[in-house]
């Protein structure tokens, strides 16, 4: 018999073994060379840890709160599409996680569960990602739902205008589901012989003239704060603040998108610095291990986002998989806090960190 994973890293292997192989690429690959993907990844080791020694840690306290969202640790699930890909209970089984944690699930817009299901199968904190439609009047109507079912903000894409080039989804003619949100709205059944049929349909679907002066659009039909995810320059961020958002997430979304953007944790201060604490800036991309959510605190992030670890348990293992995917972060997180001299969460800062940048600057 295999034994457990120990970290979260093993996890996507046993979702290799677990998944057929489209699947498997499309939740694994990232876009053209897949250069970011890879950085995403490589960035976060070449940040040293500084700790302090001597502290009181005999209690960790992790909590935090994110727009008045109070959770155990800075650790949420980030948005993902099309969970029922990885497992038949799909997005009902990682929000039933997510609330077993106390944590915040961000539900994608292209969930295979709709909002509906998601939110009477348990009590998670739950926020939702939205693409903006090219049919306007139904992104509104995804909007009010779920505003109705108790989602507590709206996470905006904004890196998607045309879906990037994932090749390994163009070579295996990658086949998306209906997906039920939009069902009696809108088909997501695309008619194409070659290429990725899900690049097709965003191609159909996404609105590509979607621009700042729309934030006030979408700030007219919800009283939810609205997030802006996508952003890695100080230029956006600072128009982010200046067009009235709740929060920012860094984010190149996974890679997946616009290859050679830089990892997002190499960006991360950028957009903190220009942000100057008037909005929460969380973070998403690369973390795979407590010291990683350390880091991207120490740099400045509120919390951070969970992708591809969280599919990757929920294909080896259901609502289980997902739980011990967070359950491991949050305990090599504590424990990172405890060996750094942290014993609560504002305790990290930019001190017990250093980067690439501080080391260039020490030679000048």
């Amino acid at each position: 018999m295999a034994s457990e994973p120990v970290n979260v890293n093993e996890f996507q292997e046993l979702a290799r073994q677990a998944l057929p192989k489209m699947y498997y690429d499309f939740y694994t690959g990232g876009a053209e060379d897949q250069h970011t993907l890879k950085e995403n990844v490589a960035a976060f080791r070449r940040i040293m840890l500084r700790p302090r020694v001597l502290v009181d840690v005999s209690r960790i306290d992790m909590s935090t709160t994110i727009l008045g969202c109070k959770i155990s640790a800075p650790i949420m699930i980030a948005p993902t599409a099309m969970h029922q890909l990885a497992h038949p209970e799909g997005e009902v089984a990682t929000a039933r996680a997510a609330a077993a944690c106390n944590t915040i699930m961000i539900l994608s817009n292209m969930s295979t569960c709709t909002v509906e299901e998601v939110a009477s199968s348990c009590n998670a904190v739950r926020f939702f990602q939205l693409y903006v439609l090219k049919r306007r009047d139904i992104s509104a109507q995804i909007v009010h739902r779920v505003e109705k079912n108790g989602y507590k903000a709206i996470v905006l894409t904004v890196d998607t205008p045309r879906l990037g080039r994932r090749e390994a989804d163009i070579k295996n003619r990658m086949v998306a589901p209906q997906l039920r949100n939009f069902e009696g709205l809108l088909s997501t059944e695309v008619d194409t012989d070659e290429g990725s049929n899900l690049e097709a349909l965003a191609e159909g679907i996404f609105d590509t003239s979607l621009s700042w002066e729309d934030i006030g659009w979408l700030k007219s039909i919800t009283n939810l704060p609205i997030l802006i995810k996508g952003v890695l320059t100080h230029e956006n961020a600072r128009k982010a603040v200046e067009v009235g958002v709740a929060g920012i997430v860094v984010s190149n979304h996974g890679a997946r998108q616009l290859d050679y953007t830089p990892a997002t944790i190499s960006v991360l201060e950028e957009v903190v610095h220009a942000v100057g604490g008037r909005v929460p800036v969380l973070f998403d991309g690369g973390v795979r291990r407590g010291t990683d959510v350390f880091k991207a605190l120490a740099l400045g992030a509120q919390a951070v986002l969970v992708g591809r670890p969280v599919v990757y348990g929920l294909a080896a293992n259901g609502e289980r998989g997902v739980r011990r995917v967070i359950e491991m972060l949050k305990d090599e997180f504590e424990l990172t806090m405890a060996l750094s001299g942290c014993p609560r969460v504002k305790d990290i800062t930019r001190s017990h960190v250093t980067t690439e940048f501080d080391k260039l600057r020490s030679m000048l």
